[in-house]
């Protein structure tokens, strides 16, 4: 049996997508960076952001779905609804909501302060519509471990990447912001082939390494 095969090119994300285009069998799932993570006042996140979500739903075929974990951001006293954006974006390039559910980064009840305790999971696809029951609960209160302190966690990311394979059809997971790779390595272990793009060289070389076992899942 041939292992999954994983992909990683080391690149600015934006451009390389704009280069490569749609990517056939693909199913995005992935997570934006926050203005905190990049060298961009608030305005121009915001724009960057916007055109972010455009290019990963291009990268994808129409039938197909891309997948985001976002969690809001509080900037200068006022939240800041990434969710809400994620989904403005889509709509706007003419795509719909399949779902949008919540994981839990802190346990149910528990107070937080000055970052929430969830992040959204939204799906959204062109031509897709969204199966009338989903094995998948609308509040996910485990996300599982976290390979690094603002990677999702990989039972998450595994409700994510079964999604992808067993509703979608996709034969590969596309990461463009894949961090130190929790999603491609969830995407391997489910049996799927993983692509990603990320920026950082060190992060990179850990995207290539980092395994996850199917008990974690």
């Amino acid at each position: 049996m041939i292992a999954p095969r994983r992909d990683v090119y080391c690149a600015d994300s934006i451009p390389w997508m704009e280069t490569r285009g749609q990517i056939p069998g693909a199913c995005a799932v992935t997570s934006l960076p926050d203005v905190s993570e990049v060298n961009m006042a608030l305005t121009v996140w915001r724009a960057w952001f916007l055109n972010a979500v455009r290019l990963v739903i291009d990268s994808v075929p129409d039938e197909s779905a891309a997948l985001f974990f976002q969690s809001d951001i509080k900037q200068d006293g006022v939240w800041i609804d990434k969710g809400a954006m994620v989904i403005r974006s889509a709509e706007d390039s003419g795509a719909q909501v399949l779902f949008h559910k919540v994981v839990c980064r802190r346990p149910p009840g528990m107070l937080t302060y000055g970052r929430p305790g969830y992040t959204h999971l939204i799906a959204v696809s062109r031509a897709m519509k969204c199966p009338d029951v989903l094995p998948m609960p609308d509040v996910i209160t485990d996300m599982g471990r976290q390979p690094w302190v603002r990677a999702m966690g990989v039972r998450a990311a595994g409700d994510a990447v079964r999604f992808a394979k067993d509703q979608v059809g996709a034969s590969v997971v596309f990461d463009p912001f894949c961090g130190v790779g929790t999603v491609l390595a969830v995407a391997n272990a489910l049996g799927l082939d993983a692509l990603g793009v990320e920026k950082s060289r060190k992060r990179c070389e850990q995207s290539r390494l980092l395994a996850v076992s199917a008990a974690e899942l």
